[in-house]
């Protein structure tokens, strides 16, 4: 009998999960729709996980199709809707307003910087705080003066030199180029460079290069789905790990700083930093600590070097496929400078095929299909749309850099997209990288800086090539926080100087 009531038992137990199974997708399925009927068209999303497996299985298709729903689309991350703005007219009209200006709590995000810093902090005081100092203070420091054209051309001899060390030979890039656009921020930031064979700093990049990827990845999202994976092992835990490793690093640069501080000359971005939270320590209301200046610094690493690094090696993938358009740029550039002098941005206005080659890279290199991901700060329309606060909003840069009503070569690489019928450089409007309202990229400039800089030099001094035997490679790349194109080799081959 005992037998016969536990098998009853057990088939009721069964039953009933089975029906609440069936209860919470149905449940889901209507809540689903109840959404569509308030937020604007998109694909079709699967309950409890919306769209994340299109976007995870193929990203960068997945972001392409989005434009077909109209200016403006919902997705769905997991459960929750997300606006995606599929036009340059409707970004721009939402991103200037600072209903928009917010950042979603992402708990990857949240469990590494523990909400501090300055990129995915959402817009409150400690946000502005934070901003206005960093952006007065990279600028007492270089950024937008001379002083940061000297800085990126020194470091550009030392990558032409480091490149060529295995000249005619195959060459992975990616850690010359990487380090070389970490040193001109680690000259404002810790005052200092360091060289391509310091084994530390050679560790550090990698390990952020990790993070960024495995954050984007879907370790990544799965721990933005369920958090509670975070006392579990598994990928995710080397995301924490490698943050702590960066953390740490950077710990040790605050305090080789403060013990040797100036307050009457300070060196660097952490100079001005200690100096700052000595200054506020009677303001209550102050979010200056060093637990702040160590995000804060780690987010200006990040948000100066890799960005930038990926958009230069999709730049060589792009000349090394299109030779004629490399072949153009090196000819413009010695016709101008010779072989000897060095670039400056004042040349922009005399190299206009050379400028229009390095907005093209960033517009085909596509670096942050979504960029960076904005929130409602409070309840908005938009477009006849009410959107309540804290409601996910995505930028399609994809669609928008791919809009034939505004690029005469909308997909195929060809620096004529910005060049007027005269030959001269024309940046159309539509042409947003850097993000437009009051999350624009803080390092707009280093990044215009250094791109121009830097690719006039390589170009000037040295011609690419794939090796004979490269493979064809997916042009995706591979989509993390940023698109990074895959591993590639190139060969460097020194221009001579009597061509």
């Amino acid at each position: 009998m005992f037998t016969a009531l536990l098998k009853v038992d057990l088939a009721s137990v069964g039953l009933t999960l089975f029906l609440g199974l069936i209860f919470l997708v149905v449940f889901e399925i209507f809540r689903i729709y109840s959404y569509k009927c308030r937020f604007p068209p998109g694909p079709t999303p699967l309950p409890f996980v919306g769209n994340l497996p299109h976007l995870l299985k193929k990203p960068m298709e997945f972001i392409r199709s989005l434009s077909q729903y109209g200016e403006m689309t919902t997705m769905y991350l997991g459960r929750k809707p997300a606006i995606v703005l599929n036009t340059y007219q409707v970004a721009k009209e939402a991103l200037v307003q600072e209903a928009f200006a917010g950042r979603p709590h992402l708990p990857i995000i949240e469990w590494i910087t523990k909400g501090l810093g300055i990129v995915m902090v959402t817009f409150n005081n400690s946000w502005k705080q934070q901003r206005r100092f960093a952006q007065h203070t990279l600028r007492n420091f270089g950024l937008g003066k001379k002083s940061l054209e000297s800085r990126v051309l020194e470091e550009s001899q030392y990558l032409i030199a480091e490149m060529l060390k295995d000249e005619g030979r195959p060459m992975n890039p990616q850690h010359a180029v990487q380090n070389a656009l970490s040193n001109i921020i680690c000259s404002i930031v810790f005052g200092d460079r360091f060289d391509y064979n310091n084994k530390r700093f050679e560790y550090l990049l990698k390990i952020l290069n990790e993070s960024i990827i495995l954050t984007g990845s879907a370790a990544g999202q799965i721990f933005n789905f369920a958090p509670i994976i975070k006392h579990f092992p598994g990928p995710h835990q080397m995301i924490n790990e490698n943050a702590n490793e960066v953390y740490s690093f950077v710990r040790h640069e605050v305090e080789e700083h403060r013990k040797t501080l100036d307050p009457g000359s300070p060196r660097d971005f952490i100079d001005g930093y200690l100096l700052e939270i000595e200054k506020q320590k009677s303001n209550k209301d102050s979010t200056f600590h060093e637990d702040n200046l160590i995000t804060t610094t780690v987010d200006l690493f990040l948000a100066g070097s890799d960005s930038t690094s990926s958009s230069i090696r999709w730049g060589l993938l792009f000349l090394i496929q299109n030779p004629d358009v490399q072949e153009r740029c090196h000819e413009e550039i010695v016709q101008v400078l010779g072989y000897d002098r060095l670039p400056c941005m004042d040349d922009r206005d005399r190299l206009p095929y050379t400028l229009a080659t390095v907005h093209e890279i960033q517009r085909c290199g596509n670096i942050a299909p979504f960029g960076l991901f904005h929130e409602t700060a409070q309840p908005t329309k938009l477009r006849g749309y009410n959107i309540p606060q804290g409601t996910i909003i995505m930028t399609n840069y994809t669609a928008i850099f791919s809009n034939k009503e505004h690029w005469k070569h909308p997909d195929t690489f060809n620096p004529e997209n910005f060049l007027d019928e005269n030959g001269h450089f024309s940046k159309p409007k539509c042409f947003i990288a850097f993000g437009v309202g009051p999350r624009i990229c803080l390092g707009d400039t280093l990044a215009k800086t250094a791109l121009f800089l830097f690719i006039t030099s390589l170009l000037q001094r040295i011609r690419f090539s794939l090796p004979p035997d490269a493979k064809p490679m997916d042009m995706d790349g591979i989509l993390s926080i940023i698109r990074y194109p895959e591993t590639f080799c190139i060969i460097c081959c020194s221009r001579d100087t009597k061509e």
